[in-house]
């Protein structure tokens, strides 16, 4: 039972179903993953931060995945300007450091991309991220897994010429769609859309059909962007 429950919880996280994906897992089992959806659900509609703080709190501090989904929740206050602590930048890098000699490569692997998105975007360093997200990209495409993929060739495609940049955005695209993943395909929607000209009949088709679905999802963020 406990393993079918797990499934189905990842199933409804995938669908971008958090609270449902939380009702699924009992109160005491799978606290990683609850950690996990509770912080997820917070980057994507900046809602329950205090839930996310209170599921990784329960982690054992020294884990990887505690390191890792601390230095999150530090990141997105800085990104969405949630109630910054003056910390939040050294833990940040703190957790991420820490996550990143975990002997789990994938894991790892998500500390070197995350790391790498703290210094693009938090510290406007692409010289420092851009080694990280080859890394986490050559992690991600050794163990064949397009999930991971979609996420770090959609940070990596700013830094690209425009023909390569669209290619890369479109790939994250269709990577997200495949595997069903649908936050993730509503974002990557959004940024194909703004990266194409406002003339183009594709740019207005992905933003018919993005923006319903950031609405239903309660992702605000990316409907006030756009």
């Amino acid at each position: 039972m406990l393993a079918h429950d797990t499934y189905i919880a990842r199933r409804l996280l995938l669908l971008g179903e958090w609270d449902a994906a939380l009702a699924t897992l009992g109160p005491d089992t799978e606290p990683e993953l609850r950690a996990e959806i509770a912080v997820d659900r917070w980057f994507f509609r900046t809602d329950g931060h205090e839930e996310a703080e209170k599921a990784v709190a329960a982690l054992d501090p020294a884990s990887p995945t505690a390191h890792l989904l601390t230095a999150r929740l530090a990141y997105s206050r800085l990104l969405f300007r949630h109630a910054p602590r003056p910390d939040d930048r050294a833990v940040a890098e703190a957790g991420y450091r820490a996550a990143a000699a975990s002997d789990d490569e994938k894991l790892r692997g998500w500390a070197e991309y995350h790391w790498a998105v703290l210094l693009d975007n938090i510290d406007e360093d692409p010289a420092g991220a851009l080694p990280r997200y080859e890394t986490a990209l050559d992690i991600a495409t050794r163990t064949g897994d397009g999930y991971f993929e979609s996420y770090i060739i959609r940070h990596l495609a700013p830094h690209k010429e425009p023909a390569e940049r669209i290619a890369m955005l479109r790939r994250s695209l269709h990577l997200r769609a495949a595997l069903g993943a649908r936050p993730q395909t509503v974002a990557a929607q959004a940024l194909l859309a703004d990266n194409l000209p406002e003339d183009d009949p594709e740019r207005a088709e992905l933003i018919r059909t993005f923006r319903p679905g950031a609405e239903e999802l309660g992702i605000g963020w990316l409907v006030s962007g756009n």
